[in-house]
């Protein structure tokens, strides 16, 4: 009887504990309302255009110069973590040879798996632009917290209290913790916490405006590394935020 007492006690907990969830969901929700329908709205015409104007005409020239760097397939669709920990199927040019490992291993500085072209690839974030196509479906947004795959958002979890907090906005081709330096794999703890702190910040405190300067610093970031790379320019001035904001309350000076 005693043991029959203390199950309904914790299920009743438990079932407080997911309402207490859902009711800060739907608040969250409730109260960006505005925010989040022009987030929308902002993400269709942005990825359309990007789509037509840019990704139409460098899309086949990144098709032939995959192909002929390597065997396989030119996009790699790998299962990731989304909106609410819902899957989604996310697109991204292929910059590694064909491997067993893709959806369990992260990619390494000077990785043998990466291709030449690979490289390249990951170095200017021209690999993730076929995630516009992402974003044009509603799987993800153009600014966001990047989407892990599953083995790695497990880990991260176990790692981290409220890791999947990040997971109430939509994932992002962009986010605060990127143009901040923390992008590619997360090998520590600190790597992991630093990155988790810019994305739950983002989340806390996401708006139009904060979304903009992310596109623009990503943007520039972009174009510094494609010119550093093709024309090896050593002192070119980088445009990386992670030693411009120090710390999350000064995310706006």
């Amino acid at each position: 009887m005693l043991e029959t007492s203390q199950v309904r006690k914790k299920d009743l907990s438990e079932r407080k504990r997911r309402n207490a969830k859902s009711v800060d969901l739907r608040s969250y929700i409730v109260g960006r309302s505005n925010y989040l329908l022009a987030k929308r709205i902002f993400d269709i015409v942005g990825s359309f255009l990007f789509i037509v104007f840019i990704f139409s005409w460098l899309y086949p020239i990144l098709w032939l110069l995959i192909r002929l760097d390597s065997r396989g397939p030119v996009f790699f669709v790998q299962k990731r973590v989304g909106f609410l920990g819902n899957s989604f199927s996310c697109l991204k040019f292929r910059t590694m040879y064909v491997n067993r490992e893709a959806n369990t291993r992260q990619a390494t500085e000077n990785d043998p798996r990466i291709t030449r072209m690979g490289k390249f690839l990951r170095y200017s974030n021209l690999d993730e632009i076929p995630q516009f196509l992402n974003v044009l479906m509603g799987h993800m947004s153009i600014v966001g917290p990047r989407p892990h795959m599953y083995k790695d958002c497990s880990t991260f979890s176990l790692m981290v209290d409220s890791y999947k907090f990040r997971s109430i906005m939509k994932p992002g081709i962009t986010g605060l913790a990127q143009v901040k330096g923390y992008r590619g794999p997360a090998q520590n703890f600190d790597q992991i916490f630093r990155r988790y702190q810019w994305d739950a910040f983002y989340v806390r405190n996401a708006n139009f405006w904060l979304d903009m300067r992310i596109i623009h610093r990503t943007a520039m970031q972009t174009f510094s590394s494609i010119l550093r790379k093709l024309i090896v320019i050593d002192d070119l001035p980088g445009v990386a935020m992670a030693q411009e904001w120090i710390e999350p309350k000064n995310i706006l000076n």
